[in-house]
């Protein structure tokens, strides 16, 4: 039985802003990103890296924690991404 993979993830843009979305593949989302193929808001602002991620097994709960995450202040934001390397 395969597994569907479901992610959330933050990447940090050229300017140091963050940039928050879902996808099924990591790896190939940044690539699109840094080819000027992927969000209009991060198009200006290449290269892009993701610097944070959260796996899912069902795209509701990827999305809905999308929605969450966008929604919360850059320091919070920041926190989560500090949270990954301790």
């Amino acid at each position: 039985m395969i597994m569907d993979k479901y992610f959330v993830y933050i990447a940090r843009c050229a300017d140091k802003s963050l940039y928050t979305g879902y996808t099924i593949d990591l790896k190939r989302r940044e690539t699109i990103h840094n080819l000027g193929c992927g969000a209009v808001y991060t198009r200006s602002r290449r290269p892009i890296k993701i610097v944070y991620f959260e796996e899912f097994t069902t795209k509701k709960d990827a999305l809905r924690r999308e929605r969450h995450i966008k929604n919360l202040k850059r320091e919070d934001k920041l926190m989560l991404i500090k949270k990954k390397y301790f």
